[in-house]
């Protein structure tokens, strides 16, 4: 929106761009995005590099409109699907209009936050730093963590919020939406993700997998939808849904299958659960685990996995 009528106009104008949460490993990013959105949009996991796919997230307000990107880790990679996902990372932080570089409350600022902190004020976005975490410090260990990330860098702002119990998240929405460009409406009302439907179910199966799984197994695990219909069955009409979890190892496949497959029955009841509230819908869903060596580094089946 363009401003004819002085400073007042400027202040009534509406704001709309992106943001993008930034942070090492387990910063809570996905976790702070889901909290702002109130729902799940990204999925979450105690396991580093868990987020693969930008994922935007719309929140709409009477005065703005902020899209929240939700970006994998930087990282030190180690596969081809590694460095790709840097990649997408770089890239992703040099188109939007705002950075919040998560540092959680209960860890001191490492050589890993000193390194983002360099890399970001390269660019032209308007950086906060977004202190998280803060249910799990106390006040005066805040106060102490809150002086030690005014040192890292020149912020626009310092956020402390908690995305468990909410504090702050409104004050950090505001400070995120009022220093977006003025525009109008990028995207329309009701609109909550652009993330394709498919996409978010295979996430959610992810998600289900990743849980309790150990060493280098979450980096292995890739999941694809590989057919969905409609059909109507004794309860009324449902989605029928076909997925493939892909490990690397057959050892890998034994443990997601689990002793006389408890372990996937498990997984499929938790993503069920999850894909039924995603898309308003009852579902049975078809789980099978197949062995795809060394995916990680392989071209052709990053191309099929989506990479």
């Amino acid at each position: 929106m363009s401003s004819n009528a002085g400073s007042s106009a400027s202040k009534d104008a509406f704001h709309a761009g992106f943001a993008c949460f930034v942070g090492r490993p387990n910063a809570g990013k996905s976790t702070l995005t889901n909290a702002i959105m109130g729902q799940k949009i990204a999925i979450t996991s105690k396991r580093p590099q868990t987020t693969r796919h930008v994922v935007r997230a719309i929140l709409h307000r009477p005065d703005s409109q902020l899209i929240l990107v939700d970006t994998p880790g930087l990282h030190r990679p180690r596969t081809l699907l590694g460095e790709r996902l840097n990649e997408l990372v770089r890239q992703t932080w040099s188109e939007v209009d705002v950075i919040g570089l998560c540092l959680p409350a209960n860890e001191k600022p490492g050589p890993g936050d000193k390194f983002i902190t360099g890399e970001i004020a390269k660019l032209h976005a308007k950086v906060v730093a977004v202190v998280t975490k803060i249910d799990l410090v106390s006040k005066d260990t805040l106060v102490r963590h809150l002086t030690n990330v005014a040192a890292l860098g020149d912020f626009a702002d310092i956020v402390p919020v908690s995305a468990k119990t909410g504090e702050n998240l409104e004050e950090l929405v505001k400070v995120l939406s009022d220093k977006l460009p003025e525009s109008p409406q990028l995207y329309p009302d009701g609109m909550i993700t652009e993330e394709p439907e498919r996409v978010m179910m295979a996430e959610l199966i992810r998600e289900a997998a990743l849980e309790g799984v150990r060493d280098e197994l979450p980096h292995s695990l890739a999941v694809v939808i590989e057919d969905v219909e409609d059909e109507d069955s004794d309860g009324g009409p449902r989605k029928k849904i076909w997925a493939e979890i892909y490990v690397e190892r057959d050892s890998q496949k034994g443990i997601i299958i689990g002793k006389g497959g408890e372990r996937l029955k498990r997984v499929g009841t938790k993503a069920r659960k999850g894909i039924a509230q995603l898309i308003d819908s009852r579902v049975y869903l078809d789980l099978h685990v197949r062995v795809a060596k060394d995916w990680q580094r392989d071209p052709k089946m990053l191309e099929r996995l989506g990479f």
